[in-house]
Order: C-alpha cells, then structure tokens, then sequence
C-alpha cells in the first residue's frame, strides 16, 4: 500500500531533472527551443488526451500550439492555433509511470 502511494506522489512531481520544462517548443528558431530535452522525448496530454501533434506548450499557462492543417507562411513555417486547457508533460525515456510536469489547481 505505501508504494501504491509512492508511485502516485511521484507521478504528481513539477520539478526535478526527470520532469521537462514548464515551457517548450519544437522549432529551432523559438526561444524556448532545447534541443537537448527534444532529443528524450516528450509526452504531452492536453485535456486529457495524448498528443502527438503539439509544436509548443506552456503547463504554467495552460495552453498548447498545433499545427492548423497544411497551412503554412510565407517561411515555410506551418500556421498555428493556440488551444487553452489543461497541460501535462513527461519524458517518455523514463517508460512506465514517469513523473509528469502539470499545473497544481
């Protein structure tokens, strides 16, 4: 019973060197762009759901970027749209049960 309880206050950690970024993006370009963190590999749940799809995520704000089709700019970067909701994030290289970064509240 106590590791049950372990493994689930250690899922709900926010900080620590196995937890990602509060804020990241998948473009070299962004400011929040760390190649290093990509490289692991991150998960994002957005409302709930696995994504896939997120090109940048904020947990402390709560919203995530997506891609908005195949539509791109006049760079050749792709159009995004900004969705607001609930954001968790984990490194998928630590397998079963990591902790995950999210908003308390």
């Amino acid at each position: 019973m106590s590791e049950e309880n372990t493994s689930e206050a250690k899922s709900e950690t926010k900080t620590g060197p196995d937890v990602p970024p509060d804020h990241l993006a998948i473009h070299p370009s962004n400011k929040h762009f760390d190649a290093d963190v990509l490289q692991r590999g991150v998960g994002i749940r957005f409302k709930g759901t696995q994504r896939t799809n997120v090109e940048e995520y904020c947990i402390s704000e709560g919203w995530v970027r997506v891609q908005a089709g195949k539509t791109v700019d006049r760079k050749g970067n792709p159009l995004t749209i900004k969705l607001s909701g609930p954001v968790e994030a984990w490194f998928e290289d630590l397998g079963e049960n990591p902790p995950v970064a999210k908003k308390d509240g």
